[in-house]
């Protein structure tokens, strides 16, 4: 994928040529953003289908707020991405494209898929259709990634249990079964992990910490770097008060009943949960990646709809005009739109004043915020003379 990249979607009448020849037009264009800052590649965009003034208007408004949508999912796609490939850019990256091409690659020489979404439907039926693949794009990645999620947490969980330390490991294949005190009715063995730093002091201490602690009952099991693991014997009775103590004591009670066949049980759920996490893996970053690449496909397909819907709205009828997908970098943007400005401000007619750098004044405020309202100025308020959206897919 092109980093650093970033896209300016430019549409402008024929009539910025004298012959109101595409191709001479798409030849202005390219002149009219200049190599220094930019390179102009063809965009075609089909003829749809056109309602209604109010509708186009409406129209307008509802791809403004579904290229929000599109871009939002993109970003959400990409960051599943990055969490399933632990961040690495360069594996990340080569997950990034689009029908198996370079983002880039795929922006230009985009063609409208008229197999996915027919020219001749409606334009608020290709609105809907998209809105739909949008939505179920997102959900369909964030369901198999909350899945994945959640099989690998399991696996954590498990895998600490095998490696953790003596206060939270598994004590399955450490604690001898005839350590422990069996169908009695009276006395209970309990397990204690005690922090390395009090293990001098406890067998001074447990027999005293509660009644009817069975004395010289405790018993060396296991130890570790930061624990030692010791058996008590206590009167049941008096169990959950010696637990009690224990823990007040900073020692660490640990829950444990045996289980004849254990050890091989939870080796057999760990080895069952891996095979499922490995392959949740490899669902969630297959679903990612062609999410991604559908997610951005629908982006791109809303971007040439909006871009036809301001065409018309602002060039009106008969449509003549040239598109075309302008390839910059963020620092050099704005000195493209600028450079564009200095071309073609005098598409804007007199609706507006401009000062010398191109921008409207603010001398018609009433003006500016209807054309604000309609979406016909950027968010800085700048009102551009001609059709232009910026991107970034990143």
């Amino acid at each position: 994928m092109s980093k650093g990249s970033t896209y300016l979607l430019v549409s402008l009448p024929t009539s910025i040529s004298p012959s109101n020849d595409h191709d001479e037009a798409l030849t202005a264009l390219r002149s009219g953003v200049t190599t220094d800052y930019g390179t102009v590649t063809p965009f075609p965009i089909p003829e749809f289908k056109i309602g209604t003034l109010d509708a186009l208007v409406q129209q307008a408004d509802e791809l403004a707020k579904l290229e929000t949508s599109c871009e939002a999912v993109v970003a959400k796609v990409g960051d599943s991405l990055k969490a399933i490939l632990e961040g690495d850019e360069s594996k990340i990256s080569q997950q990034k494209t689009v029908n198996d091409r370079p983002v880039d690659q795929y922006l230009r020489s985009f063609t409208w898929n008229k197999v996915k979404y027919r020219a001749d439907k409606p334009l608020s039926e290709l609105i809907d259709t998209l809105q739909k693949e949008v939505v179920s794009i997102d959900n369909d990645v964030k369901q198999k990634y909350n899945q994945y999620n959640q099989v690998k947490t399991n696996l954590t969980t498990l895998q600490r249990k095998q490696t953790g330390n003596l206060a939270s490991k598994s004590l399955t294949a450490i604690v001898p079964p005839g350590l422990l005190i069996r169908d009695s009715d009276y006395l209970e063995t309990h397990l204690i992990a005690v922090p390395s730093q009090q293990v001098s002091s406890f067998p001074k201490t447990y027999e005293t910490i509660s009644p009817w602690v069975v004395p010289r009952s405790a018993q060396r099991i296991d130890a570790d770097d930061e624990f030692t693991l010791y058996a008590v014997t206590t009167f049941k009775k008096y169990s959950q008060e010696f637990i009690h103590k224990s823990r007040e004591q900073k020692w660490i009670p640990r829950d444990f009943k045996f289980k004849e066949g254990g050890r091989e049980a939870e080796e057999k759920e760990v080895e069952k949960v891996a095979k499922e996490e490995k392959k949740l893996w490899g669902e969630a970053l297959r679903l990612g990646r062609t999410g991604w690449g559908e997610a951005v496909m629908a982006w791109i397909h809303v971007l040439a709809l909006r871009v036809f819907v301001e065409t018309v709205l602002r060039y009106g009828l008969p449509l003549s005009f040239v598109c075309g997908l302008v390839k910059t970098t963020p620092k050099l943007a704005k000195r493209a739109r600028n450079s564009l400005d200095q071309s073609y401000s005098y598409l804007a007619g007199n609706a507006f004043g401009r000062d010398k750098n191109g921008r409207i004044t603010k001398d018609d405020s009433s003006t500016s915020a209807d054309m604000q309202a309609s979406g016909h100025m950027g968010d800085g308020g700048d009102y551009s003379a001609y059709v232009c959206y910026e991107f970034e897919i990143k």
